[in-house]
Protein backbone atom coordinates (compact mmCIF):
# COMPACT_ATOMS: atom_id res chain seq x y z
CA UNK A 1 0.00 0.00 0.00
CA UNK A 2 2.92 2.34 -0.58
CA UNK A 3 2.37 5.00 -3.19
CA UNK A 4 4.96 5.25 -5.90
CA UNK A 5 7.82 7.56 -5.05
CA UNK A 6 7.07 7.60 -1.32
CA UNK A 7 8.95 4.48 -0.16
CA UNK A 8 12.22 5.27 1.62
CA UNK A 9 15.44 3.64 0.46
CA UNK A 10 16.05 0.29 2.07
CA UNK A 11 14.03 -1.99 4.32
CA UNK A 12 15.66 -0.69 7.50
CA UNK A 13 14.72 2.91 6.73
CA UNK A 14 11.15 1.80 6.09
CA UNK A 15 10.97 -0.01 9.42
CA UNK A 16 12.47 2.97 11.26
CA UNK A 17 9.82 5.17 9.71
CA UNK A 18 7.05 2.81 10.82
CA UNK A 19 8.51 2.68 14.34
CA UNK A 20 8.80 6.47 14.61
CA UNK A 21 5.22 7.13 13.48
CA UNK A 22 3.67 4.35 15.58
CA UNK A 23 5.64 5.41 18.68
CA UNK A 24 4.33 8.95 18.27
CA UNK A 25 0.81 7.53 18.20
CA UNK A 26 1.56 5.32 21.20
CA UNK A 27 2.55 8.37 23.22
CA UNK A 28 -0.40 10.56 22.23
CA UNK A 29 -3.41 8.31 21.44
CA UNK A 30 -5.74 8.76 24.42
CA UNK A 31 -9.43 7.97 24.45
CA UNK A 32 -9.93 4.28 23.59
CA UNK A 33 -10.17 2.28 20.36
CA UNK A 34 -12.57 4.53 18.47
CA UNK A 35 -10.36 7.53 19.15
CA UNK A 36 -7.31 5.49 18.15
CA UNK A 37 -8.83 4.81 14.74
CA UNK A 38 -9.28 8.55 14.32
CA UNK A 39 -5.64 9.18 15.22
CA UNK A 40 -4.57 6.47 12.76
CA UNK A 41 -6.67 7.98 10.00
CA UNK A 42 -5.18 11.40 10.54
CA UNK A 43 -1.56 10.22 10.71
CA UNK A 44 -1.42 7.27 8.33
CA UNK A 45 -4.03 8.22 5.74
CA UNK A 46 -4.41 12.00 5.63
CA UNK A 47 -0.85 13.08 6.46
CA UNK A 48 1.29 10.25 5.06
CA UNK A 49 -1.09 8.68 2.54
CA UNK A 50 0.16 5.17 3.25
CA UNK A 51 -3.27 3.81 2.24
CA UNK A 52 -6.31 5.10 0.39
CA UNK A 53 -9.58 5.74 2.22
CA UNK A 54 -11.35 2.65 0.90
CA UNK A 55 -8.50 0.32 1.85
CA UNK A 56 -8.44 1.78 5.35
CA UNK A 57 -12.19 1.22 5.66
CA UNK A 58 -11.73 -2.39 4.53
CA UNK A 59 -8.98 -2.92 7.09
CA UNK A 60 -11.13 -1.49 9.90
CA UNK A 61 -14.00 -3.77 8.88
CA UNK A 62 -11.73 -6.81 9.06
CA UNK A 63 -10.43 -5.88 12.51
CA UNK A 64 -13.98 -5.37 13.81
CA UNK A 65 -14.77 -8.86 12.53
CA UNK A 66 -11.81 -10.58 14.23
CA UNK A 67 -11.45 -11.22 17.96
CA UNK A 68 -8.80 -9.11 19.63
CA UNK A 69 -8.06 -5.40 20.18
CA UNK A 70 -9.40 -3.73 17.05
CA UNK A 71 -7.26 -0.58 17.13
CA UNK A 72 -4.06 -2.56 17.71
CA UNK A 73 -4.95 -4.89 14.85
CA UNK A 74 -5.55 -1.94 12.53
CA UNK A 75 -2.12 -0.60 13.46
CA UNK A 76 -0.52 -4.01 12.90
CA UNK A 77 -2.34 -4.32 9.58
CA UNK A 78 -1.10 -0.94 8.39
CA UNK A 79 2.43 -1.93 9.37
CA UNK A 80 2.10 -5.19 7.41
CA UNK A 81 0.74 -3.44 4.34
CA UNK A 82 3.53 -0.88 4.57
CA UNK A 83 6.54 -3.11 5.31
CA UNK A 84 5.48 -6.76 5.52
CA UNK A 85 5.25 -8.92 8.64
CA UNK A 86 8.23 -7.22 10.27
CA UNK A 87 6.54 -3.88 9.65
CA UNK A 88 3.45 -5.16 11.50
CA UNK A 89 5.59 -6.16 14.47
CA UNK A 90 7.36 -2.78 14.43
CA UNK A 91 4.07 -0.87 14.31
CA UNK A 92 2.77 -2.88 17.26
CA UNK A 93 5.91 -2.23 19.32
CA UNK A 94 5.76 1.51 18.74
CA UNK A 95 2.08 1.81 19.58
CA UNK A 96 2.16 -0.51 22.61
CA UNK A 97 5.41 -0.03 24.50
CA UNK A 98 4.77 3.47 25.95
CA UNK A 99 1.68 2.43 27.89
CA UNK A 100 3.17 -0.96 28.84
CA UNK A 101 6.17 0.77 30.41
CA UNK A 102 3.94 3.21 32.30
CA UNK A 103 1.69 0.46 33.68
CA UNK A 104 4.60 -1.80 34.63
CA UNK A 105 6.13 1.07 36.61
CA UNK A 106 2.77 1.59 38.32
CA UNK A 107 2.62 -2.11 39.21
CA UNK A 108 6.16 -2.16 40.60
CA UNK A 109 5.28 0.87 42.72
CA UNK A 110 2.29 -0.92 44.23
CA UNK A 111 3.96 -4.30 44.81
CA UNK A 112 4.27 -5.14 48.47
CA UNK A 113 1.88 -2.39 49.52
CA UNK A 114 -1.45 -2.91 51.26
CA UNK A 115 -3.66 -1.01 48.86
CA UNK A 116 -7.02 -2.21 50.14
CA UNK A 117 -7.44 0.81 52.44
CA UNK A 118 -6.08 3.47 50.09
CA UNK A 119 -8.77 5.97 49.14
CA UNK A 120 -7.30 6.81 45.75
CA UNK A 121 -7.19 3.11 44.82
CA UNK A 122 -10.89 2.83 45.64
CA UNK A 123 -11.42 5.88 43.44
CA UNK A 124 -9.75 4.03 40.55
CA UNK A 125 -12.21 1.16 41.03
CA UNK A 126 -15.07 3.63 40.67
CA UNK A 127 -13.42 5.00 37.51
CA UNK A 128 -13.45 1.47 36.11
CA UNK A 129 -17.22 1.25 36.76
CA UNK A 130 -17.77 4.51 34.87
CA UNK A 131 -15.57 3.57 31.92
CA UNK A 132 -17.23 0.17 31.45
CA UNK A 133 -20.71 1.67 31.87
CA UNK A 134 -19.92 4.06 29.02
CA UNK A 135 -18.68 1.12 26.93
CA UNK A 136 -21.86 -0.87 27.61
CA UNK A 137 -24.06 2.04 26.54
CA UNK A 138 -22.04 2.81 23.42
CA UNK A 139 -21.69 -0.78 22.31
CA UNK A 140 -25.31 -1.52 23.17
CA UNK A 141 -26.59 1.28 20.94
CA UNK A 142 -24.45 0.07 18.07
CA UNK A 143 -24.55 -3.72 18.44
CA UNK A 144 -28.00 -4.40 19.99
CA UNK A 145 -30.34 -1.97 18.19
CA UNK A 146 -33.30 -4.38 17.86
CA UNK A 147 -35.31 -6.77 20.03
CA UNK A 148 -33.54 -9.97 18.97
CA UNK A 149 -30.03 -8.69 19.61
CA UNK A 150 -31.03 -7.04 22.89
CA UNK A 151 -32.53 -10.37 23.99
CA UNK A 152 -29.31 -12.19 23.13
CA UNK A 153 -27.32 -9.66 25.17
CA UNK A 154 -29.53 -9.88 28.27
CA UNK A 155 -29.67 -13.69 28.16
CA UNK A 156 -25.90 -13.91 27.83
CA UNK A 157 -25.46 -11.49 30.75
CA UNK A 158 -27.81 -13.58 32.89
CA UNK A 159 -26.10 -16.89 32.13
CA UNK A 160 -22.65 -15.33 32.60
CA UNK A 161 -23.58 -14.17 36.12
CA UNK A 162 -25.39 -17.35 37.17
CA UNK A 163 -23.11 -19.94 35.54
CA UNK A 164 -19.52 -18.91 36.12
CA UNK A 165 -17.19 -21.56 34.73
CA UNK A 166 -14.03 -21.49 32.65
CA UNK A 167 -15.95 -22.48 29.52
CA UNK A 168 -19.27 -20.65 29.92
CA UNK A 169 -18.27 -17.53 27.99
CA UNK A 170 -16.75 -19.52 25.12
CA UNK A 171 -19.91 -21.61 24.84
CA UNK A 172 -22.12 -18.52 24.96
CA UNK A 173 -20.14 -16.83 22.18
CA UNK A 174 -20.44 -19.94 19.99
CA UNK A 175 -24.17 -20.25 20.66
CA UNK A 176 -24.74 -16.58 19.91
CA UNK A 177 -22.92 -17.03 16.60
CA UNK A 178 -25.24 -19.92 15.70
CA UNK A 179 -28.29 -17.84 16.63
CA UNK A 180 -26.92 -14.98 14.54
CA UNK A 181 -26.56 -17.22 11.50
CA UNK A 182 -30.14 -18.42 11.95
CA UNK A 183 -31.65 -14.95 12.38
CA UNK A 184 -29.50 -12.68 10.24
CA UNK A 185 -27.81 -14.54 7.40
CA UNK A 186 -30.53 -13.57 4.92
CA UNK A 187 -30.63 -9.93 5.97
CA UNK A 188 -26.87 -9.41 5.86
CA UNK A 189 -25.61 -7.27 3.02
CA UNK A 190 -22.33 -7.59 1.22
CA UNK A 191 -20.17 -4.47 1.40
CA UNK A 192 -19.50 -2.87 -1.97
CA UNK A 193 -15.78 -2.34 -1.65
CA UNK A 194 -12.79 -3.06 -3.83
CA UNK A 195 -10.37 -5.86 -3.03
CA UNK A 196 -7.56 -5.18 -0.57
CA UNK A 197 -4.04 -5.83 -1.88
CA UNK A 198 -1.98 -7.72 0.71
CA UNK A 199 1.80 -8.47 0.61
CA UNK A 200 1.39 -11.83 2.39
CA UNK A 201 1.05 -15.16 0.62
CA UNK A 202 -1.82 -17.45 1.48
CA UNK A 203 0.62 -20.13 2.63
CA UNK A 204 2.10 -17.77 5.23
CA UNK A 205 -1.41 -16.75 6.26
CA UNK A 206 -2.44 -20.38 6.74
CA UNK A 207 0.67 -20.96 8.85
CA UNK A 208 -0.27 -17.99 11.08
CA UNK A 209 -3.80 -19.31 11.52
CA UNK A 210 -2.49 -22.82 12.26
CA UNK A 211 -0.22 -21.41 14.98
CA UNK A 212 -3.13 -19.41 16.41
CA UNK A 213 -5.46 -22.41 16.69
CA UNK A 214 -2.66 -24.75 17.68
CA UNK A 215 -1.68 -22.62 20.66
CA UNK A 216 -5.31 -22.02 21.60
CA UNK A 217 -6.01 -25.75 21.95
CA UNK A 218 -2.59 -27.10 22.95
CA UNK A 219 -1.64 -24.63 25.69
CA UNK A 220 -4.47 -25.67 28.10
CA UNK A 221 -3.55 -29.33 27.57
CA UNK A 222 0.16 -28.69 28.02
CA UNK A 223 -0.62 -26.76 31.18
CA UNK A 224 -2.09 -29.91 32.71
CA UNK A 225 1.12 -31.92 32.27
CA UNK A 226 3.86 -29.30 32.67
CA UNK A 227 3.98 -27.53 36.01
CA UNK A 228 5.46 -24.13 35.21
CA UNK A 229 4.18 -20.75 36.29
CA UNK A 230 5.31 -19.04 33.08
CA UNK A 231 3.35 -21.55 30.98
CA UNK A 232 0.20 -21.11 33.05
CA UNK A 233 0.58 -17.33 32.80
CA UNK A 234 1.12 -17.46 29.02
CA UNK A 235 -1.91 -19.73 28.57
CA UNK A 236 -4.23 -17.51 30.63
CA UNK A 237 -3.32 -14.35 28.74
CA UNK A 238 -3.22 -16.03 25.31
CA UNK A 239 -6.73 -17.46 25.73
CA UNK A 240 -8.03 -14.13 26.99
CA UNK A 241 -6.54 -12.34 23.98
CA UNK A 242 -8.00 -14.96 21.63
CA UNK A 243 -11.61 -14.72 22.81
CA UNK A 244 -12.20 -10.97 23.00
CA UNK A 245 -14.83 -9.68 20.59
CA UNK A 246 -15.94 -6.08 20.51
CA UNK A 247 -13.06 -4.15 22.01
CA UNK A 248 -10.56 -4.05 24.82
CA UNK A 249 -13.06 -3.61 27.67
CA UNK A 250 -14.41 -7.13 27.07
CA UNK A 251 -11.06 -8.58 28.17
CA UNK A 252 -11.87 -7.47 31.73
CA UNK A 253 -14.20 -10.38 32.67
CA UNK A 254 -11.98 -12.90 30.89
CA UNK A 255 -8.84 -11.83 32.74
CA UNK A 256 -10.68 -11.45 36.03
CA UNK A 257 -11.84 -15.06 35.81
CA UNK A 258 -8.35 -16.26 34.96
CA UNK A 259 -6.39 -14.31 37.56
CA UNK A 260 -8.59 -13.52 40.57
CA UNK A 261 -8.09 -14.76 43.27
CA UNK A 262 -5.42 -17.32 42.35
CA UNK A 263 -2.86 -14.84 41.03
CA UNK A 264 -3.91 -11.58 42.68
CA UNK A 265 -6.62 -9.85 44.71
CA UNK A 266 -9.60 -8.06 43.23
CA UNK A 267 -8.29 -4.80 44.67
CA UNK A 268 -4.98 -5.11 42.82
CA UNK A 269 -6.77 -6.16 39.62
CA UNK A 270 -9.25 -3.28 39.57
CA UNK A 271 -6.66 -0.69 40.58
CA UNK A 272 -4.65 -1.56 37.48
CA UNK A 273 -7.71 -1.47 35.27
CA UNK A 274 -8.50 2.01 36.52
CA UNK A 275 -4.92 3.14 35.96
CA UNK A 276 -5.00 1.75 32.42
CA UNK A 277 -7.59 4.39 31.54
CA UNK A 278 -5.03 7.15 32.22
CA UNK A 279 -2.39 6.08 29.73
CA UNK A 280 -2.41 6.34 25.92
CA UNK A 281 -2.38 3.32 23.65
CA UNK A 282 -4.43 0.10 23.68
CA UNK A 283 -6.29 -1.11 26.76
CA UNK A 284 -4.72 -4.56 26.31
CA UNK A 285 -1.54 -3.12 27.83
CA UNK A 286 -3.39 -3.71 31.11
CA UNK A 287 -1.75 -7.13 30.74
CA UNK A 288 1.65 -5.54 31.37
CA UNK A 289 0.45 -4.29 34.75
CA UNK A 290 -1.06 -7.68 35.65
CA UNK A 291 2.06 -9.60 34.63
CA UNK A 292 4.27 -7.24 36.63
CA UNK A 293 2.10 -7.67 39.73
CA UNK A 294 2.42 -11.45 39.38
CA UNK A 295 6.11 -11.82 38.49
CA UNK A 296 7.81 -8.47 37.98
CA UNK A 297 9.27 -7.46 34.62
CA UNK A 298 9.46 -11.08 33.43
CA UNK A 299 5.75 -11.54 34.10
CA UNK A 300 4.97 -8.28 32.30
CA UNK A 301 6.86 -9.45 29.22
CA UNK A 302 5.12 -12.85 29.17
CA UNK A 303 1.65 -11.41 29.74
CA UNK A 304 1.99 -8.64 27.15
CA UNK A 305 3.40 -10.95 24.47
CA UNK A 306 0.77 -13.61 25.16
CA UNK A 307 -2.28 -11.34 25.08
CA UNK A 308 -1.25 -9.57 21.85
CA UNK A 309 0.08 -12.63 19.97
CA UNK A 310 -3.42 -13.81 18.90
CA UNK A 311 -4.15 -10.37 17.43
CA UNK A 312 -0.98 -10.48 15.34
CA UNK A 313 -1.53 -14.06 14.14
CA UNK A 314 -5.18 -13.40 13.27
CA UNK A 315 -4.65 -10.20 11.29
CA UNK A 316 -1.71 -11.71 9.39
CA UNK A 317 -3.69 -14.90 8.78
CA UNK A 318 -6.94 -13.23 7.74
CA UNK A 319 -5.73 -10.36 5.52
CA UNK A 320 -5.18 -12.48 2.37
CA UNK A 321 -8.64 -14.08 2.74
CA UNK A 322 -10.64 -11.01 3.71
CA UNK A 323 -11.81 -10.18 0.20
CA UNK A 324 -13.83 -13.39 -0.03
CA UNK A 325 -14.65 -13.78 3.67
CA UNK A 326 -16.45 -10.47 4.02
CA UNK A 327 -18.84 -11.43 1.21
CA UNK A 328 -20.14 -14.52 3.06
CA UNK A 329 -23.60 -13.86 4.50
CA UNK A 330 -23.32 -16.64 7.09
CA UNK A 331 -20.11 -15.13 8.45
CA UNK A 332 -21.79 -11.75 8.68
CA UNK A 333 -24.81 -13.26 10.46
CA UNK A 334 -22.59 -15.05 13.00
CA UNK A 335 -20.75 -11.82 13.68
CA UNK A 336 -24.03 -10.03 14.45
CA UNK A 337 -24.89 -12.66 17.07
CA UNK A 338 -21.41 -12.67 18.58
CA UNK A 339 -21.35 -8.88 18.89
CA UNK A 340 -24.66 -8.97 20.78
CA UNK A 341 -23.22 -11.60 23.13
CA UNK A 342 -20.23 -9.36 23.75
CA UNK A 343 -22.53 -6.62 25.04
CA UNK A 344 -24.08 -9.14 27.43
CA UNK A 345 -20.68 -10.29 28.73
CA UNK A 346 -19.63 -6.71 29.33
CA UNK A 347 -22.94 -5.94 31.05
CA UNK A 348 -22.33 -8.86 33.42
CA UNK A 349 -18.82 -7.57 34.16
CA UNK A 350 -20.23 -4.15 34.96
CA UNK A 351 -22.15 -5.74 37.83
CA UNK A 352 -19.58 -8.34 38.92
CA UNK A 353 -16.73 -7.66 39.65
CA UNK A 354 -16.96 -3.89 39.09
CA UNK A 355 -20.14 -2.64 40.76
CA UNK A 356 -20.10 -5.15 43.62
CA UNK A 357 -16.51 -4.19 44.48
CA UNK A 358 -16.54 -0.42 43.96
CA UNK A 359 -20.00 0.95 44.77
CA UNK A 360 -20.31 0.20 48.48
CA UNK A 361 -21.78 3.40 49.93
CA UNK A 362 -24.00 6.31 48.83
CA UNK A 363 -20.84 8.44 48.53
CA UNK A 364 -19.39 5.93 46.06
CA UNK A 365 -22.55 6.15 43.95
CA UNK A 366 -22.44 9.95 44.02
CA UNK A 367 -18.81 9.98 42.86
CA UNK A 368 -19.58 7.46 40.10
CA UNK A 369 -22.52 9.60 38.92
CA UNK A 370 -20.38 12.74 38.77
CA UNK A 371 -17.59 10.94 36.88
CA UNK A 372 -20.15 9.45 34.48
CA UNK A 373 -21.57 12.92 33.83
CA UNK A 374 -18.08 14.29 33.17
CA UNK A 375 -17.19 11.46 30.79
CA UNK A 376 -20.39 10.97 28.83
CA UNK A 377 -21.97 14.42 28.73
CA UNK A 378 -19.14 16.85 29.38
CA UNK A 379 -16.90 14.79 27.05
CA UNK A 380 -13.86 15.13 29.27
CA UNK A 381 -10.83 12.99 28.36
CA UNK A 382 -10.34 9.72 30.30
CA UNK A 383 -7.17 10.88 32.05
CA UNK A 384 -9.09 13.71 33.71
CA UNK A 385 -11.72 11.19 34.85
CA UNK A 386 -8.94 9.05 36.37
CA UNK A 387 -7.42 11.99 38.25
CA UNK A 388 -10.83 13.13 39.47
CA UNK A 389 -11.73 9.58 40.53
CA UNK A 390 -8.51 9.15 42.52
CA UNK A 391 -9.03 12.52 44.19
CA UNK A 392 -12.67 11.74 44.93
CA UNK A 393 -11.79 8.36 46.40
CA UNK A 394 -9.22 10.00 48.68
CA UNK A 395 -11.82 12.53 49.82
CA UNK A 396 -14.38 9.80 50.53
CA UNK A 397 -11.85 7.95 52.69
CA UNK A 398 -11.76 10.94 55.05
CA UNK A 399 -15.52 11.29 55.33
Amino acid sequence: MVEKGQEPKGKLALLIEVLAVSAKLGLTSFGGPIAHLGYFHNEYILRRKWMDERSYADLMALCQFLPGPASSQVGIGIGILRAGLLGGLTAWLGFTLPSVIALVLFALLLQGMDISSMGWIHGLKIVAVVIVAQAVIGMGQKLTPDRNRATIAVMVAAVTLLWQTAFSQILLIVMAGVVGITLYRKSSTTPKTKDLSVPISRSVAILCLAIFFGLLFLLPLLRQFVIADWLSLFDSFYRSGSLVFGGGHVVLPLLERELVPDWMSKADFLAGYGAAQAVPGPLFTFAGYLGAMINGVTGAFIATAAIFLPAFLLIAGALPFWNSLRKNSKVQGALIGVNAAVVGILLAALYDPLWTTAILTPADFVLASILFLMLLFWKMPPWIIVVAGAAGGTLISFI
